[in-house]
């Protein structure tokens, strides 16, 4: 199954990624983890993209579609994949489909997860975050104490990404130029609308279903 989750930052699209990938049995593939992996090493790639993800801005598609099609070059990549947080152009979908043709495949499925935006703001913008990686949210799932995370007692801090003018530039951005891919799917008749703001749980259960038949 070579699968694409496209929708908004804070779609669910990284929830839906690892609960699939399990369920499918082939890897989740997530830019943005790659990206943040190298951010907290302080690599050179880290150092290239740190600014640009603050800002809300996109990786250039060169650096993106270099990472990715290494890749996909992996073992286990074979039998498929579910890519999060890539295609995120029209450039960057016309090269995935050059690479997977050359393999002789092609995208099976695209999983767009519909989400407003005002939902989105409210998701994002109310995380926190601890240092140990644990993840909380004002309203949904907030510390037993404001401010402090439940597991260590560290201090809770929100990413710059998360902040709400941050969000507002991210989602304008997905519109400009994310959101286009749809269409692009849609001509190849592989889009499977997505309702974005049920529970994860059931949201997995609707794509399963979508995928299985």
């Amino acid at each position: 199954m070579r699968m694409i989750l496209l929708g908004p930052p804070g779609a669910g699209k990284g929830s839906q990624a690892k609960n699939l990938s399990a369920a499918l049995s082939v890897p989740h593939i997530s830019t943005g983890d790659i990206f943040r992996a190298n951010i907290k090493g302080g690599t050179e790639l880290g150092k290239q993209v740190k600014s640009i993800i603050d800002a809300g801005g996109l990786v250039p598609d060169d650096l993106t579609v270099r990472i990715v099609k290494d890749r996909l070059s992996e073992p286990d990549c074979t039998n498929g994949f579910i890519l999060d947080g890539f295609p995120r152009t029209i450039p960057q979908a016309q090269q995935l489909d050059a690479l997977l043709r050359m393999e002789g495949n092609a995208v099976e499925v695209v999983i767009d997860l519909v989400c407003p935006d005002e939902i989105i703001v409210g998701r994002m913008s109310g995380r926190r975050m601890c240092s140990c990686g644990r993840t909380y949210h004002l309203v949904s799932n907030p510390p037993r104490m404001e401010g402090i995370c439940d597991a260590d007692g560290g201090s809770l801090y929100i990413r710059e990404d998360d902040k709400e003018p941050t969000v507002r530039e991210r989602l304008a951005t997905y519109h400009r130029q994310t959101e286009p891919l749809i269409a692009h799917y849609k001509l190849q008749g592989v889009v499977r609308d997505i309702d974005g703001t049920m529970s994860i749980a059931d949201t997995t259960a609707v794509i399963l279903d979508a995928v299985r038949k």
